[in-house]
């Protein structure tokens, strides 16, 4: 069993929103985490779908699910007061309704609408083969390591760098462990899964992503997103690339 758990537990302070999450804000009419969701709905590898969510705007987004006739979607559940406690929540709920021990947990942004099919696709085989799967792409530009002082550290080659984005996927039973050990070492503020489960010392395997894979954070994100899906839509219609 293929388990997405899609976080969307923020409340977009960067956005400068006034009224609504971020994941809530509509491009091309639809909000942005509903893009998201169907994604994960039309693909024949995933089989449920645990959400992550603000906890006041759950019946918001339980209505949206409703609206969108959204299928797979098992369980909304609240977010934490972390990132990482927000995963959390969402990997416990999916080990409810997990029946297999090698079941497969995808972690997802719920604002990161732009992945593909294939992206999920690979994700799994990518666990299936070596045990985990980190969505990433290659540094398109210089990467600078600076130290407290905003001092340039290191410069590491472009080469051998590259960006991680989500899905991050791994077995559902190894990551849930990794979890529980963090929470036993008090160690509570990891930035991803990625993060977690290498300073554990797992071994990590990469998968490409698509370049246009970018998290909605800020305005400028957000417009840049909408740029790109009213691009996607022109090459429908007008059979741009074919």
């Amino acid at each position: 069993m293929n388990i997405a758990v899609i976080f969307a537990g923020g409340v977009g302070k960067r956005m400068n929103s006034k009224e609504l999450p971020k994941q809530f804000l509509k491009i091309h009419g639809k909000p942005i985490i509903i893009h998201t969701l169907e994604l994960f709905e039309e693909s024949s590898e995933v089989d449920a779908i645990i959400v992550v969510c603000v906890e006041s705007w759950i019946n918001y987004l339980n209505n949206l699910i409703n609206k969108y006739n959204l299928h797979k979607i098992k369980k909304v559940v609240k977010g934490g007061k972390t990132g990482q406690e927000s995963i959390y929540h969402g990997l416990v709920a999916a080990e409810k309704i997990s029946k297999d021990s090698r079941d497969i947990a995808i972690i997802h942004d719920g604002v990161r609408p732009l992945i593909t099919l294939k992206t999920i696709h690979d994700n799994v085989k990518s666990v299936i083969k070596n045990g985990s799967a980190i969505t990433s792409i290659k540094a398109k530009e210089t990467l600078l390591i600076v130290d407290e002082d905003e001092a340039i550290d290191t410069v590491p080659d472009r080469s051998h760098s590259r960006l991680a984005r989500a899905p991050q996927s791994f077995y559902l039973e190894d990551i849930l462990a990794v979890h529980k050990k963090a929470i036993k070492d008090g160690k509570l503020n990891f930035i991803d899964s990625c993060s977690m489960m290498k300073f554990y010392g797992k071994t990590l395997f990469l998968v490409d992503g698509p370049q246009e894979n970018i998290k909605v954070t800020t305005p400028d994100d957000f417009y840049i997103m909408r740029a790109m899906l009213d691009a996607k839509e022109d090459a429908q219609i007008y059979g741009i690339g074919d």
